[in-house]
């Protein structure tokens, strides 16, 4: 499971020109799930988003966390997180997890994320061909991948 986290100080998501999510200063999730994924990845990635420490004190240090700062999560499914660009130049997806596997684990997670942090999480639209509109924070992006834990 990868996910690329974006500190914003504000989202969206529109789907066919009209705002289907959007949310004010916290963090947009995109997550891609691959075929090995487990419900422990969800658990410890969910775990480890809910945590990061990020956003700014009162001091200008990155040391407070979403839920610290009361903020938002907007979560976007994309498997093309899962591409893999050795040969030629069309990029492969056989590691990205199927539709029906990678739709279930998308709502475990945004189940999980809301327990974890006690936040109505917003979403995309699962396999919907949309548009995200960010202001970047900082600018500060963070990759994780569950497979590689550092």
């Amino acid at each position: 499971m990868r996910v690329v986290i974006q500190r914003v100080l504000q989202a969206s998501v529109s789907i066919q020109q009209k705002v289907h999510s959007q949310i004010s200063n916290g963090l947009l999730l995109l997550v891609g799930f691959e075929q090995q994924d487990t419900v422990e990845d969800i658990n410890w990635l969910s775990n480890k988003i809910s945590k990061l420490r990020i956003f700014n004190d009162e001091k200008g240090q990155m040391n407070q966390s979403v839920i610290d700062i009361e903020g938002q999560i907007l979560v976007v499914s994309q498997f093309t997180l899962h591409a893999k660009t050795k040969k030629g130049n069309r990029p492969s997806f056989i590691l990205a997890a199927k539709p029906e596997k990678a739709k279930v684990f998308y709502q475990q997670f945004i189940h999980q994320l809301s327990k974890d942090t006690g936040l109505n999480i917003k979403t995309g639209e699962f396999g919907a061909d949309m548009q995200i509109s960010l202001c970047n924070s900082g600018p500060v992006t963070i990759l994780i991948d569950s497979k590689n834990r550092e």
